[in-house]
């Protein structure tokens, strides 16, 4: 008991004391240079050529660590944004809160910032302590204690392929831990987004947040919603598209933040189906991450809304309403609700409301209307969330194979489905009814409404 007492008293001490960075090489690290952007090496090596330091920072150093492909490469300097800007022929200063430089290769934004200084009491704080602004530069042992976690206190020097790390980073990845630097209370009050990062790296990294750091959260939770509304769609979409969006979603319920964020989510999960509606969305769109597929936020924000969206649909036609129009008043009702704190950007709220008004569309449909459904943008989206809806035992499989099937066929053959789908109408005796899928489990307005929906069921 004596010895172990000792030492926790030595491991304390020591973990207090200021110790030098550590310099891991290649074989140590395990990062393949051929596996970093180009364009984030050329950003580095100008800055050499010109007297400053460089190296690359945070996120891209953490995922290629791991073994996971990075979505995007940061820069950090000694250079002021005014000394990086002119080095480049494509590059913009940015920021209020922080400056850092955009420097554009095509597609490509390589994001460089200056080495942070030490906090000075001299920030712009608001009421709650958040940071509002602070462009206070200083030292690479600064920057790195300014960071966030250990985890992304690492800084990838492609010149000799050496990492530097600060804060013992490295171990924590290895051993899949995420812990903050500095107090967490104090962190966590400078930006509250830090505590939704620390849900999407636990997450991410099928590992765990530090008990230090994970105690204040669900105390402080109520602080997420200070944070502009743009920021937390942004750190919102970052959760649902990291790969790992349900665990992702419980801790946030558990913590109690998923209030400032989706505040529906609990309306959601009571409907009927309603978490296994988002489970089955959510790992279509994991699949897709894992695969390096593209994601579509319409998609995934039109998903997670639906069961609302579609209850209240319900409810608007039994009053008799007409459906499309229910349908619109529906999404309306909705959309306003959730977007009083998310604020989903107005390109998003757009194609999201195609993706469901398409949904009434598919089961009341002629044919002259299948060829103007064909050519709007979102129809191959509607078409997929059809495929969901189904997949949840919502609407007909076979109706909808049939649309999934369309969709991909070419020109040719679309005409040869139509005129099929055409000749079984006419064939149709008046008022013959389409039978139902054993696997519904309830009706719904459109199906109330839907006579003419196509079908290969002869």
């Amino acid at each position: 008991m004596l010895k172990q007492t000792i030492k926790n008293f030595v491991e304390r001490l020591f973990a207090s004391a200021p110790r030098g960075p550590e310099r891991l090489s290649r074989d140590k690290h395990g990062i393949d240079r051929r596996n970093v952007s180009r364009h984030a090496i050329k950003v580095c090596e100008v800055l050499r050529s010109e007297g400053y330091e460089a190296y690359i920072v945070g996120g891209a150093v953490r995922d290629l660590i791991v073994g996971l492909v990075p979505k995007d490469f940061d820069v950090a300097t000694n250079a002021t944004p005014e000394q990086v800007r002119p080095l480049f022929r494509r590059a913009r200063i940015i920021g209020r809160r922080f400056q850092l430089v955009h420097v554009v290769f095509g597609q490509e934004i390589i994001e460089t910032s200056t080495f942070r200084a030490m906090a000075n009491g001299e920030e712009h704080t608001d009421e709650y302590g958040r940071i509002l602004r602070d462009n206070l530069f200083g030292t690479q042992a600064e920057d790195a204690a300014r960071r966030d976690f250990t985890l992304n206190a690492l800084y990838y020097d492609p010149l000799t392929e050496e990492v530097i790390d600060y804060h013992r980073g490295v171990a924590d990845l290895k051993n899949r831990v995420v812990r903050m630097i500095g107090e967490p209370e104090a962190r966590y009050r400078e930006d509250p987004v830090r505590m939704l990062r620390a849900i999407r790296f636990a997450a991410k990294l099928d590992g765990s947040i530090d008990t230090a750091s994970a105690e204040p959260i669900a105390r402080m939770a109520e602080l997420i919603e200070h944070v502009p509304s743009s920021r937390l769609f942004d750190e919102t979409l970052k959760l649902l598209t990291c790969g790992h969006a349900m665990e992702c979603l419980r801790q946030l319920r558990k913590a109690g933040l998923d209030r400032g964020l989706l505040p529906l989510i609990d309306q959601i999960f009571a409907e009927e189906g309603g978490e296994a509606f988002i489970a089955l969305a959510l790992a279509r769109t994991d699949a897709r991450v894992r695969s390096g597929q593209s994601i579509s936020p319409s998609f995934l924000f039109a998903a997670l809304l639906w069961k609302l969206v579609n209850r209240r649909w319900q409810e608007i036609t039994a009053k008799g309403e007409h459906v499309a129009q229910a349908l619109v008043q529906a999404a309306d009702s909705v959309m306003d609700e959730q977007t009083r704190r998310l604020a989903i950007q107005r390109r998003f709220q757009a194609d999201m409301r195609e993706i469901w008004f398409m949904q009434a569309r598919f089961e009341h449909v002629n044919t002259r209307a299948i060829w103007r459904m064909m050519n709007q943008p979102r129809f191959r989206a509607a078409v997929d969330f059809l495929q969901l809806r189904a997949e949840a035992r919502e609407v007909d499989s076979v109706q909808a194979q049939w649309w999934m099937d369309l969709a991909n066929a070419d020109d040719g053959q679309r005409a040869d489905m139509i005129e099929a789908y055409q000749s079984t109408q006419r064939a149709r005796p008046a008022g013959a009814k389409r039978r139902r899928s054993r696997g519904r489990k309830r009706s719904t307005p459109h199906d109330q409404q839907a006579k003419s929906a196509p079908s290969t069921e002869n």
